[in-house]
């Protein structure tokens, strides 16, 4: 059964997700949890099977936080070959949170090879890999910062990032690790992207392209290798045996084309019985999190802080 936030108004649709009015957007501006200052950062590394796994500590100030506090493992997005721990999808998130007294860990996973230019793999400097290494990476990070945590650790990502968030709690929960919760915002979860003449519509023509099922499939092929790791469970966990799976945030964008795999994948977790809580924000496309002054920015932040301080609460 989804739960809805109390400090958040929101306007239920007749079945998940529920849908936050652009007026309720501003409200939730206002809400803020511990912590104001700015928090301390360091740059480290988990010692992962393959290499080091470059991660970046996002701390509060201690005094500010009271009590048990959310820690989260975060992976940003890029379609599994761009982006890094410096763009605002990482660390400006991770900054939000940690001001609202999270201590957040963004995780450096290996991109994969860039569409249609393996042969420029490692060119740049950068050493690139597919499936299942960014996945690998990803649960590297969490098994690390578990280690070292009190308390259990949340596990999150947005859009590609957010596949490998749920995949990487697959792996933790088939291995008895379960995460405290996952967040996943405008994730995509399936090997070939859902068809939704509803969504189709309400995007009208942004991204037309580059955001159409046919790149978006190609960029999964890219990324899986192979038509064998196409249906690996933990490449795409959409249409898979979800059983256990730990509670969710979902937050998608209401003009998305991937919003398609992220509803469906909301209602395959609901199926499963996993405690889910999923939100649309009105008139949002992909990857607002990259625009940290869009209102939506801080009406995720605040949802994702208020939904994982209610989880170590419990």
């Amino acid at each position: 059964m989804a739960t809805i936030p109390t400090k958040v108004p929101v306007e239920a649709t007749q079945m998940m997700p529920s849908v936050i009015p652009a007026a309720a957007m501003v409200d939730c501006m206002a809400a803020s949890s511990p912590g104001v200052s700015e928090p301390r950062i360091l740059d480290a590394s988990a010692s992962g099977p393959y290499r080091p796994v470059p991660i970046r500590w996002y701390r509060p100030v201690e005094s500010e936080v009271t009590g048990p506090a959310p820690t989260m493992v975060w992976a940003h997005g890029g379609g599994f070959f761009a982006g890094g721990l410096d763009q605002p999808e990482a660390h400006d998130v991770a900054r939000a949170l940690a001001r609202r007294g999270l201590t957040v860990v963004t995780v450096d996973y290996r991109l994969a090879p860039l569409p249609g230019l393996s042969w420029a793999n490692g060119t740049s400097g950068q050493s690139r890999a597919r499936f299942p290494i960014p996945v690998d990476d990803v649960l590297t990070a969490f098994r690390s910062v578990s280690s070292q945590c009190p308390g259990d650790v949340i596990l999150g990502g947005a859009s590609a990032g957010a596949c490998l968030a749920s995949a990487a709690a697959l792996r933790a929960v088939d291995a008895g690790h379960d995460p405290r919760g996952v967040v996943l915002a405008y994730g995509f979860f399936h090997s070939s992207h859902p068809r939704s003449r509803e969504i189709q519509r309400r995007v009208r023509g942004h991204r037309r392209l580059t955001h159409s099922r046919w790149p978006l499939d190609l960029m999964n092929r890219n990324y899986a290798g192979s038509q064998l790791a196409l249906t690996d469970r933990i490449a795409f966990p959409g249409g898979h045996d979800l059983d256990g799976f730990p509670p969710t945030l979902m937050i998608n964008a209401d003009r998305d084309a991937m919003r398609a795999s992220g509803d469906q994948f909301a209602t395959e977790l609901i199926a499963a019985g996993v405690d889910v809580e999923h939100h649309v924000l009105p008139e949002t496309r992909h990857a607002f999190l990259n625009r940290p002054r869009l209102d939506a920015f801080t009406t995720a932040i605040d949802l994702i802080a208020s939904w994982s301080w209610r989880r170590v609460a419990r």
